[in-house]
């Protein structure tokens, strides 16, 4: 892509309305702009990353059934469930022209229900795992941090359902093992957190939290649980015992957040390793056995011919707040640092001096060659100083930079720059593209 061909509307100075760095950074870096409190456009670039985002989820979820169901739900639905008094004022009531009932979906049990209801009558069709990626609305109070605290917001809402409780625990261990593998894909370290269930429901639940200071939420936690990843390791979602230990492995370091937090067993962590901060939450997952099963009449039939209420959980992610979350957890003052998994481009090209015939034909051979490797760079062509050029390629945070000039290639090399480390080095361009290859090659 062609910055002179892009839009990419950054702005110089900070907003004034932006009170966190993930909000701040957006904004200037082109990628959303507000329409309402808490709602917002997405501009191409963080569209880009958006997309990105969802693509691993969706990766990550292959074993899964993946529907799409509507942002408007019946209100019925819910009051067969017993919550549509109970949501509060977060929930967006309306009606249409036959002044019927309706609501902005804030998550999806009720209708996920009726739909297994629908069409699920026996355990020969379970376990089933059905999920959607949605825009939902949640009426907040105040809705402040961009994309970390909006209104409208994308969501990944996941369900499951079994024909008891050990299948469906076991449904809750798969998915949070799955979880753990997306939020590594992203470049994030997050932490699967004891929770409280709040107006979803169930008795087991984890929260999934990357620590930021600016976090809406008091974390308790072993500092050890930081170092915990999967890593390249095989699994077997469908080995009970192996899932179950991963998890095992995952949460038995003490992890809570200030609603479930226990002084007491915390206080026998090692002092060295007790930490408090503050985390973002990103996903959560719960099982809560036949709590809208029971009450929507969703039942399925046994191997004995006994009829009883599926055993249901659910897991979601924010995948709009991710973004936020992400450049809490990798940023500087200069602007965002993607992870390769995430970035809206691979790698950025500046060109030093725009016209030059040499410069000019190194950046369309690199371009091209980047191209053939299946990597679309952001190539910087337009007739600026080179300084707007690195404030321009800093602030949106692309991981790497080539960086094309007369002097450089006078002398056969390029410059390649990590945007992370800051470390550049002089290659031959053949070799910068290489290297770039050779890094997005290893990113799944």
């Amino acid at each position: 892509m062609r910055l002179t061909r892009y839009f990419l509307p950054v702005l110089k100075e900070n907003p004034a309305e932006a009170q966190i760095v993930s909000h701040r950074y957006m904004l200037r870096a082109g990628m959303i702009k507000q329409q309402a409190a808490g709602i917002y456009s997405w501009l191409p670039l963080g569209l880009r990353v958006l997309r990105r985002i969802e693509a691993i989820v969706h990766e990550e979820q292959e074993r899964a059934g993946h529907i799409l169901m509507p942002t408007l739900q019946p209100a019925d639905l819910w009051r067969e469930s017993g919550r549509y008094d109970d949501y509060g004022q977060e929930m967006l009531r309306i009606k249409d022209r036959q002044e019927r009932e309706m609501l902005y979906g804030p998550t999806n049990e009720e209708m996920i229900t009726d739909i297994f209801r629908a069409h699920v009558t026996s355990y020969k069709d379970l376990p089933l795992t059905l999920y959607h990626i949605q825009w939902k609305f949640r009426d907040e109070m105040r809705p402040r941090f961009g994309v970390m605290r909006g209104r409208e917001f994308l969501m990944k809402d996941g369900y499951n359902f079994d024909v008891d409780r050990d299948a469906a625990l076991h449904a809750y261990n798969r998915h949070m093992v799955s979880y753990l593998r997306t939020y590594e894909r992203m470049g994030l370290t997050a932490i699967p957190m004891r929770a409280a269930s709040g107006p979803i429901g169930g008795d087991n639940t984890h929260e999934f939290l990357v620590l930021a200071q600016t976090g809406e939420s008091e974390v308790f936690y072993d500092d050890r649980v930081t170092a915990l990843k999967l890593g390249q390791r095989e699994i077997d979602y469908d080995d009970r015992a192996q899932v179950a230990e991963v998890c095992r492995e995952f949460t038995t370091l003490y992890a809570r957040t200030d609603e479930t937090h226990d002084q007491a067993v915390f206080d026998q962590v090692p002092e060295a390793h007790r930490k408090v901060g503050r985390g973002i939450e990103v996903g959560q997952i719960f099982y809560f056995g036949t709590k809208y099963s029971e009450s929507m009449g969703a039942e399925v039939t046994t191997a004995e011919g006994h009829k009883v209420p599926v055993e249901m959980g659910s897991h979601g992610i924010g995948v709009s707040r991710l973004l936020g979350a992400i450049i809490e957890a990798s940023h500087d003052d200069k602007g965002i640092i993607w992870p390769e998994g995430v970035t809206p481009f691979p790698v950025g090209i500046v060109n030093l001096k725009q016209g030059d015939a040499a410069a000019d034909a190194a950046c369309e051979g690199l371009y091209k060659a980047l191209a053939a490797k299946g990597l679309e760079a952001l190539y910087d062509d337009r007739d600026e100083r080179a300084g707007a050029k690195f404030a321009t390629m800093d602030l949106i945070g692309l991981p790497w930079r080539i960086t094309v000039g007369p002097r450089g290639l006078a002398n056969g090399v390029v410059e390649l720059t990590s945007r992370r480390t800051g470390v550049s080095e002089e290659v031959s361009p053949e070799a910068a593209v290489a290297r770039i290859a050779a890094i997005y090659a290893g990113v799944r």
